[in-house]
């Protein structure tokens, strides 16, 4: 276990490295100007890097007694390489089944479910919601990209969204 987390610290620290070095070539490009006017405004105090502490991804409510099909935000934005806590939350009385690739694409910490923590070598398939609750899932994103989150039987409804690593 230990080598294995050593070797996913290392491809996150590979990552983060070749990002600093991306800027740094073809400096004998014709359109420097443009290029530098590109980094700058990428790299300005607004965008958002990644610390130590996790962070708290916006809860996410399936479901309410008004509307059994509702989900309370759609779209997610997280950064490569940082730690996060998200809460997942069925309150609608129905049985929700949460599928997401997000999963296959993170470091998986821990899930949470009434205090009890559950470990884990992998990623879960989904979350299954057989009644009203919270399942809390910790993670550290590793892969950038745009992922989907549904509940595949009631997405037609609405019930589903993307979660967008930056």
């Amino acid at each position: 276990m230990r080598k294995f987390r050593a070797a996913a610290f290392a491809a996150l620290v590979g990552m983060a490295l070749t990002q600093g070095q991306v800027w740094a070539q073809d400096d004998g490009d014709d359109d420097d100007a443009a290029a530098a006017g590109a980094a700058s405004s990428e790299a300005s105090p607004q965008a958002e890097k990644a610390t130590r502490a996790s962070k708290d991804v916006p809860e996410l409510i399936l479901g309410s007694k008004q509307d059994q099909f509702t989900a309370n935000q759609k779209d997610f934005e997280l950064i490569a390489g940082q730690g996060y806590r998200w809460k997942i939350t069925a309150a609608g009385g129905l049985e929700y089944k949460f599928h997401t690739d997000l999963f296959r694409n993170v470091w998986n910490n821990q899930i949470v479910i009434n205090d009890l923590e559950v470990h884990m070598n992998g990623a879960p398939a989904w979350l299954e919601f057989d009644a009203d609750g919270t399942i809390q899932v910790q993670f550290t994103t590793v892969r950038p990209g745009i992922y989907t989150w549904s509940v595949p039987d009631l997405a037609d409804k609405g019930m589903k969204g993307t979660i967008t690593i930056k």
